[in-house]
This record gives structure tokens, sequence and C-alpha cells, in this order.
């Protein structure tokens, strides 16, 4: 790589607060919050809105769609079948 050319990619803990969850990885991130991690170092820490700890998608409370429903609801408000 050729220097200045590229960010800083450091390692950086992201924190879901809203699941009590937090990882450690290598990002191009910055923030002025610093955490001491498992390892006794600190890093720099990003609070994120949504991970895969409180995603509904992977936490498997997603809700479910009834489009049975929906197309039955379709052809009544405007008139099923074929012509």
């Amino acid at each position: 790589m050729q220097q200045d050319k590229h960010p800083d990619y450091h390692p950086v803990v992201f924190r879901d607060r809203a699941a009590g969850y937090a990882f450690l990885t290598r990002s191009t991130a910055t923030s002025d919050q610093t955490i001491e991690w498992d390892d006794g170092e600190t890093y720099p820490v990003v609070d994120v809105e949504i991970s895969s700890a409180s995603h509904p998608f992977y936490t498997g409370r997603a809700r479910t769609v009834d489009s049975e429903g929906r197309v039955a609801r379709f052809e009544r408000r405007y008139g099923g079948g074929s012509q």
C-alpha cells in the first residue's frame, strides 16, 4: 500500500447497547470514547443501534407477514379472478 493514501485501519470495538453485546474488529471508524477490552488493551468504541445480537431477523423475533391474507384482501378490494 502506498503511504498517506489510505485511511488508518485499526482495531475498534463496536458496541450494541440495546443487547449488551460488543465485538472487537478492525475498521477505519474513529471515536473519542474508549473501552478496556478483555485483553487489557484500550480500544476506541463505536456505539451502534443494531447488531446481529439485536436485529429481529437474527434473533428469531421477526414479524411474519400473512401473505395469503394480503392476497385475499387485494382480490376483495380490486376484484379477483381471471377476466
